[in-house]
């Protein structure tokens, strides 16, 4: 049986449970030990933290670092605001940068710049400039790589072109290129591929089966049909090679290449011209020698490098002439002193370029080969 002093010393020298002494936190008997009250335990000598040998632990929210500005220290915040006072996200004038974490670097002026470029600036002044190497050998020369210049003259891709120097069918100057990558000037150098030349600048080179009644100028005061009125639509300015009749069909080229018109009408080339003209016979046998031997015209002789019959249809005569020369209605005029008035002409070749199947009234672009050809005829 309890004694009741027992009672009244748990009641009167410790009080109840929440005393300074007595109780669960009395002077030596209770839990706690000295340090009086079941919350005060862990700061005591023998407390768990004590105990685990000072393993690292969370700071307590008094001991977190608020402050991360200048004049930031571990004491806590002062103001309660932390650094949203001094530049935070909140708002407030901003100190500095921070270029890491825990790291904070002062901000720099534009004023502080334009010093430090000034002073860079009066540094090199005086030192000569550092020439860097190129990125390939010869690329200081000047000029276009091979490929790419016949590539745009239209013989292929870059890398079709490249074949093209590697099975030596193309030449510079006269000598063969088997090297990859040679700088040619297109204004200077000769570049021709199997023996023809190469159009190196941006020229343009048409045939036209111009039909009978298209007047042979490129502008007509009179409202005429006139070659004009078939490239129209061309940024560069065309003109025509030579002329035909008014009612004249066949070829006739457009260029924008002065030098190569210029010598395909020239006489000392002698570039012939082919024409089919439509006559009514029966003609005699020695027609082609008188016209080979000259025909007497009021501005002197004139004659004809060859002569055949290609087809004859009772009195209807099909004939062919070839002539170098390029005076007008010279085929109209030969055969009509010969006695055989032209019922209908057509220029069916001009030199290496030939009418073809070509419709009457198209223009079409000529070939490279066909471009070669003709400045070869030429000696271009």
């Amino acid at each position: 049986m309890r004694s009741s002093s027992g009672r009244n010393s748990s009641g009167n020298n410790g009080g109840s449970r929440g005393g300074n002494s007595g109780g669960r936190g009395g002077n030596g008997g209770g839990r706690g030990g000295n340090s009086g009250g079941r919350g005060d335990y862990r700061g005591s000598g023998n407390s768990r933290d004590d105990r685990q040998g000072g393993r690292p632990k969370n700071p307590r929210p008094e001991e977190r670092r608020y402050d991360v500005g200048p004049g930031g220290t571990h004491e806590g915040p002062k103001s309660g605001r932390g650094s949203s006072a001094r530049g935070g996200a909140k708002g407030g004038p901003k100190q500095g940068q921070g270029t890491g974490r825990g790291r904070w670097v002062p901000a720099t002026s534009r004023e502080y710049e334009a010093r430090a470029e000034e002073r860079n600036r009066e540094r090199y002044a005086g030192k000569k400039d550092v020439k860097l190497p190129k990125t390939f050998p010869g690329a200081e020369q000047e000029g276009e790589r091979l490929q790419k210049i016949l590539a745009r003259a239209g013989y292929g891709s870059r890398r079709a072109c490249e074949e093209l120097i590697e099975q030596a069918r193309v030449e510079v100057n006269g000598e063969i290129v088997l090297e990859q990558g040679k700088r040619v000037d297109p204004e200077k150098d000769e570049v021709k591929v199997d023996g023809l030349t190469v159009a190196t600048q941006s020229y343009q080179f048409f045939s036209l089966n111009k039909p009978a009644g298209v007047v042979s100028t490129m502008e007509d005061n009179e409202g005429r049909q006139c070659l004009g009125d078939y490239v129209t639509n061309r940024e560069t300015r065309l003109f025509h090679v030579g002329r035909l009749d008014t009612e004249t069909e066949g070829v006739i080229l457009l260029t924008n290449h002065g030098e190569l018109a210029h010598r395909l009408t020239h006489p000392k080339y002698g570039v012939k011209k082919v024409y089919l003209a439509h006559i009514v016979g029966p003609i005699p046998r020695d027609l082609g020698k008188q016209l080979k031997d000259g025909i007497q015209l009021d501005d002197g002789y004139a004659k004809a490098d060859h002569f055949r019959v290609v087809e004859q249809t009772g009195k209807n005569y099909l004939v062919e002439v070839t002539l170098h020369e390029g005076r007008k209605h010279i085929v109209r005029r030969m055969l009509a002193e010969a006695g055989f008035p032209v019922d209908k002409l057509v220029r069916v070749a001009f030199g290496p370029i030939t009418l073809g199947d070509q419709k009457s009234g198209w223009l079409r672009r000529l070939s490279n080969t066909e471009v070669g050809m003709l400045m070869k005829e030429v000696d271009l």
